[in-house]
């Protein structure tokens, strides 16, 4: 399993140990804004296709576009004023990673996205589908091209692979790296075994890539991370940024906030949280961890721009998050499903305020071996408040929607204290957009739009944190 998730493209071998550069076919019209975004063809100027071979013998492709966009100038790490920034962004073709790409490419940014593509692979295999029919990530690119005269380069392979990892910073040479690509579903890393291994496996192994390839390559760069607020878990006292001060025995120290992870998932964050404070502490890495709550939404004003720039929308019960879930049960009238009792509290926030804390975070750099925690969220809720929220909302829209309690198939806490520190981003800046009924009217329209795709099998959980084995599980609905 392992070698298939780490596969990419597969094209024909190359002598070992020698890859090449070969020019993809361009496009012979000129960019504008007036081409169509339809094109199947991969199209932006200066791109050239790279063949290496990945460990276990399987191949990857390096894409590489020449950027011709004219951006603001952004403060670089080095101190230069007048060339923009250039932001890595890996797993840039994923949910958070997507948005925050074009928003940055928006801002004026060079952006560039590393993606293995497997979270694509992870439809195939367990029979899943965005609610929105998302584009190849080439159709993406070539569309935000035509749309905004702005290029974002493409770098397709697996950051576990280091060769390819230093090949891309070398590359692009990076002044901020964004690291969205992990392997993000809790219940995904509790299917089974070897889903539980791939992801620690992916996670820390990838995180520690870069922290190495930074170190080698780009040690000015700037890391901002993507953690969760899932590694602090459900303590009995108030939850602050990273960091908590305590006096035991008559001495007092501010030490890394407890962790209580609630899944392999989440411990593989905590893994990552440890070394990367290491690296800072160590190497005088330069790192911020946005410790993110649950994301919910689909339109950011540049994935609205177009059809091909949609964004994914899951509503699954292994990678949808419960208000996009809720919406999407009730636009096809099936009950809202309560996992136990309703009362676990979590943080949540827009889609909208992700991007807007991944450019704070940069446009603000941690310094040389600081390791800032940030905890990024808007607005906290339970899950009958937001049962509630999308009930009411729902029957505006002439909806029935009724909710059921079904039983819980995770290990947590159902009734709980929770109230979380988030004044970090605040303070620099984040305008936040609160969850409103006019938010919540254009989820559920967007759900009822694309109805006709939804797959009512998928929406009852089906991973069980007890019911884990070793044993491989083909999920079916």
């Amino acid at each position: 399993m392992a070698q298939l998730l780490s596969s990419s493209y597969s094209l024909a071998t190359c002598p070992r140990n020698k890859p090449y550069l070969k020019p993809f076919k361009q496009c012979s019209t000129p960019f504008s804004v007036a081409v169509s975004c339809n094109s199947s063809k991969p199209s932006f100027r200066g791109l050239f296709l790279q063949e290496q071979k990945l460990r276990k013998g399987s191949l990857v492709v390096h894409a590489a576009a020449v950027s011709t966009s004219q951006g603001t100038p952004v403060q670089t790490s080095t101190g230069d004023p007048f060339k923009p920034q250039r932001v890595m962004v890996i797993g840039g073709d994923g949910y958070c990673g997507w948005a925050t790409a074009l928003h940055l490419s928006n801002k004026g940014y060079e952006v560039a996205i590393v993606d293995s593509l497997v979270r694509r692979l992870f439809d195939h295999q367990l029979g899943l589908e965005s609610l929105t029919p998302i584009s190849s990530i080439q159709n993406r690119l070539h569309c935000w091209k035509s749309l905004t005269g702005k290029s974002i380069e493409l770098y397709i392979g697996d950051i576990c692979d280091f060769g390819f990892l230093s090949e891309t910073f070398n590359s692009f040479e990076p002044d901020a790296v964004v690291h969205f690509g992990e392997q993000r579903s809790a219940p995904y890393s509790m299917i089974d075994r070897s889903r539980a291994v791939y992801t620690q496996q992916n996670n820390v192994i990838g995180t520690l890539n870069v922290l190495f390839a930074i170190k080698e390559f780009r040690e000015q760069c700037h890391l901002v991370k993507l953690g969760t607020m899932g590694e602090y878990g459900t303590p009995n006292i108030d939850i602050e940024e990273g960091y908590i001060t305590i006096t035991h025995n008559g001495r007092t120290d501010t030490l890394p906030y407890p962790k209580q992870a609630s899944s392999f998932y989440h411990l593989s964050k905590v893994h990552d949280s440890h070394n990367i404070a290491f690296t800072c502490k160590a190497w005088g890495i330069r790192a911020t961890d946005l410790n993110q709550g649950v994301v919910y939404g689909v339109r950011t004003d540049e994935t609205a721009m177009h059809e091909d720039l949609y964004n994914r929308f899951d509503y699954d019960g292994i990678f949808g998050t419960a208000l996009n879930r809720f919406c999407v049960q009730a636009a096809v009238g099936h009950p809202l499903t309560v996992y136990g009792k309703g009362g676990q509290t979590r943080g949540f926030l827009d889609i909208r305020d992700t991007v807007q804390c991944v450019e704070l975070a940069i446009a603000n750099p941690a310094k040389p071996g600081e390791f800032r925690v940030f905890n990024q969220f808007t607005e906290q809720f339970s899950v009958n408040q937001l049962a509630n929220l999308v009930t009411k909302a729902g029957e505006k829209l002439g909806l029935d929607v009724k909710t059921i309690n079904v039983p819980n198939p995770r290990v947590e806490a159902e009734e709980h204290y929770y109230n979380c520190k988030n004044t970090k981003l605040v303070d620099l800046g984040l305008r936040p957009h609160f969850l409103s009924d006019s938010l919540l009217d254009s989820l559920l329209n967007f759900a009822v739009q694309y109805k006709d795709r939804i797959d009512t099998k998928q929406i009852m959980p089906s991973v069980s944190w007890k019911k884990i084995g070793v044993k491989t599980k083909t999920v079916t609905a």
